[in-house]
Protein backbone atom coordinates (compact mmCIF):
# COMPACT_ATOMS: atom_id res chain seq x y z
CA UNK A 1 0.00 0.00 0.00
CA UNK A 2 2.68 2.22 1.03
CA UNK A 3 4.66 1.79 -2.47
CA UNK A 4 1.31 2.26 -4.47
CA UNK A 5 0.78 5.81 -2.40
CA UNK A 6 4.91 6.55 -2.82
CA UNK A 7 4.27 5.75 -6.42
CA UNK A 8 1.02 8.51 -7.06
CA UNK A 9 2.65 10.96 -4.79
CA UNK A 10 5.60 11.04 -7.83
CA UNK A 11 3.43 10.98 -10.51
CA UNK A 12 1.43 13.64 -9.04
CA UNK A 13 4.95 15.63 -8.79
CA UNK A 14 5.73 14.81 -12.19
CA UNK A 15 2.96 15.60 -13.69
CA UNK A 16 2.65 19.23 -11.92
CA UNK A 17 5.96 19.90 -13.05
CA UNK A 18 5.13 18.93 -16.73
CA UNK A 19 2.18 20.88 -16.71
CA UNK A 20 4.15 24.11 -15.18
CA UNK A 21 3.85 27.39 -17.54
CA UNK A 22 6.82 28.87 -18.82
CA UNK A 23 7.23 32.35 -20.59
CA UNK A 24 8.28 30.19 -23.96
CA UNK A 25 4.84 28.34 -23.41
CA UNK A 26 2.79 31.17 -22.61
CA UNK A 27 4.09 32.46 -26.29
CA UNK A 28 3.57 29.65 -28.01
CA UNK A 29 0.15 29.23 -26.85
CA UNK A 30 -1.00 32.82 -27.79
CA UNK A 31 1.75 33.89 -30.99
CA UNK A 32 -1.14 32.84 -33.49
CA UNK A 33 -3.74 34.19 -31.81
CA UNK A 34 -5.77 36.74 -33.82
CA UNK A 35 -4.78 40.50 -33.09
CA UNK A 36 -1.23 38.92 -31.88
CA UNK A 37 2.12 40.22 -32.51
CA UNK A 38 4.76 37.73 -31.93
CA UNK A 39 8.45 37.38 -32.00
CA UNK A 40 10.66 35.03 -31.07
CA UNK A 41 14.78 35.32 -31.14
CA UNK A 42 16.77 32.28 -31.00
CA UNK A 43 20.32 31.53 -29.23
CA UNK A 44 22.16 31.04 -32.95
CA UNK A 45 20.71 34.94 -33.13
CA UNK A 46 22.00 35.61 -29.86
CA UNK A 47 25.32 34.24 -30.58
CA UNK A 48 25.85 36.75 -33.45
CA UNK A 49 24.40 39.37 -31.89
CA UNK A 50 26.91 38.71 -29.28
CA UNK A 51 29.71 38.97 -31.64
CA UNK A 52 29.16 42.32 -31.89
CA UNK A 53 31.66 44.26 -29.53
CA UNK A 54 30.56 48.00 -27.75
CA UNK A 55 26.76 48.97 -28.89
CA UNK A 56 26.01 52.81 -28.83
CA UNK A 57 23.32 54.55 -26.90
CA UNK A 58 22.61 57.49 -26.65
CA UNK A 59 26.32 58.75 -27.31
CA UNK A 60 27.48 56.11 -24.50
CA UNK A 61 29.30 52.45 -25.30
CA UNK A 62 28.11 49.68 -22.95
CA UNK A 63 29.46 45.99 -23.77
CA UNK A 64 25.77 44.04 -23.93
CA UNK A 65 27.55 41.35 -25.39
CA UNK A 66 28.50 39.06 -22.11
CA UNK A 67 24.54 39.59 -21.41
CA UNK A 68 23.66 38.85 -24.78
CA UNK A 69 25.69 36.02 -25.45
CA UNK A 70 24.18 34.60 -21.88
CA UNK A 71 20.45 34.12 -23.22
CA UNK A 72 18.73 31.45 -25.08
CA UNK A 73 15.70 33.08 -26.08
CA UNK A 74 13.09 36.37 -25.98
CA UNK A 75 9.91 35.94 -26.68
CA UNK A 76 7.55 38.66 -26.92
CA UNK A 77 4.03 39.62 -27.70
CA UNK A 78 2.17 42.26 -28.49
CA UNK A 79 -1.92 42.47 -28.15
CA UNK A 80 -4.89 44.00 -28.42
CA UNK A 81 -7.07 41.80 -28.21
CA UNK A 82 -8.73 42.22 -24.95
CA UNK A 83 -9.74 38.52 -24.54
CA UNK A 84 -6.08 37.75 -25.48
CA UNK A 85 -4.74 39.97 -23.67
CA UNK A 86 -6.47 39.15 -20.33
CA UNK A 87 -5.57 35.63 -20.82
CA UNK A 88 -1.45 36.43 -21.37
CA UNK A 89 -2.13 38.35 -17.62
CA UNK A 90 -3.58 36.44 -16.34
CA UNK A 91 -1.22 33.56 -16.77
CA UNK A 92 2.13 35.74 -16.78
CA UNK A 93 0.26 36.24 -13.09
CA UNK A 94 0.48 33.07 -12.12
CA UNK A 95 3.69 31.87 -13.58
CA UNK A 96 5.18 34.72 -11.74
CA UNK A 97 3.02 33.28 -8.56
CA UNK A 98 3.87 29.88 -8.67
CA UNK A 99 7.82 29.70 -10.39
CA UNK A 100 9.54 32.16 -7.90
CA UNK A 101 9.73 35.31 -8.99
CA UNK A 102 11.27 38.30 -7.55
CA UNK A 103 9.07 41.47 -8.65
CA UNK A 104 11.81 43.82 -9.94
CA UNK A 105 9.99 47.06 -10.80
CA UNK A 106 6.80 48.49 -10.98
CA UNK A 107 6.32 52.23 -12.95
CA UNK A 108 2.04 53.16 -13.11
CA UNK A 109 1.73 56.11 -15.25
CA UNK A 110 -2.14 57.03 -15.72
CA UNK A 111 -3.77 53.88 -17.73
CA UNK A 112 -0.09 52.11 -17.99
CA UNK A 113 1.38 49.76 -15.27
CA UNK A 114 5.21 48.16 -16.40
CA UNK A 115 6.16 45.50 -14.33
CA UNK A 116 9.68 43.54 -14.48
CA UNK A 117 10.01 40.19 -12.50
CA UNK A 118 13.32 37.87 -12.17
CA UNK A 119 14.21 34.41 -11.77
CA UNK A 120 17.44 33.50 -10.24
CA UNK A 121 20.37 32.67 -7.37
CA UNK A 122 21.48 35.63 -6.16
CA UNK A 123 24.68 35.61 -8.81
CA UNK A 124 22.58 33.89 -12.09
CA UNK A 125 19.31 35.45 -13.31
CA UNK A 126 17.66 32.70 -15.47
CA UNK A 127 14.55 34.24 -16.26
CA UNK A 128 13.60 38.07 -16.79
CA UNK A 129 9.68 39.06 -17.65
CA UNK A 130 8.33 42.41 -18.26
CA UNK A 131 4.50 42.57 -18.41
CA UNK A 132 3.07 46.24 -19.79
CA UNK A 133 -0.44 47.22 -19.53
CA UNK A 134 -1.53 50.08 -21.61
CA UNK A 135 -5.49 50.39 -22.10
CA UNK A 136 -6.58 47.62 -24.14
CA UNK A 137 -2.49 46.47 -25.60
CA UNK A 138 -1.18 44.54 -23.78
CA UNK A 139 2.82 43.21 -24.01
CA UNK A 140 5.07 40.35 -22.60
CA UNK A 141 8.65 40.01 -22.52
CA UNK A 142 10.21 37.13 -21.80
CA UNK A 143 14.55 36.51 -21.48
CA UNK A 144 15.56 32.94 -21.02
CA UNK A 145 19.04 32.16 -20.32
CA UNK A 146 22.00 32.58 -17.53
CA UNK A 147 22.81 35.81 -17.68
CA UNK A 148 25.49 37.43 -14.67
CA UNK A 149 22.92 39.20 -12.17
CA UNK A 150 25.68 41.77 -11.34
CA UNK A 151 26.76 42.73 -15.35
CA UNK A 152 22.73 42.79 -15.80
CA UNK A 153 22.04 45.24 -13.07
CA UNK A 154 24.89 47.10 -13.65
CA UNK A 155 23.46 47.81 -17.53
CA UNK A 156 19.71 48.41 -16.62
CA UNK A 157 21.26 51.22 -13.43
CA UNK A 158 23.38 52.82 -16.54
CA UNK A 159 20.31 52.98 -18.91
CA UNK A 160 18.18 54.20 -15.77
CA UNK A 161 20.39 57.01 -14.52
CA UNK A 162 19.73 58.73 -18.55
Amino acid sequence: MKRIALFLVALLLIVTSAAAQTGKNIYQKYSDSPGVSAVYISPAMFRLIGRIPDIQIRGDNYDFAPVIKSLSGLYLLTSKNIPVSTKIITEVNRLVATDNYELLMEAKDNDETVRMYTSGTESIVHGLIMLSVEGPETTFICLDGKMNREELETLLLKNMKK
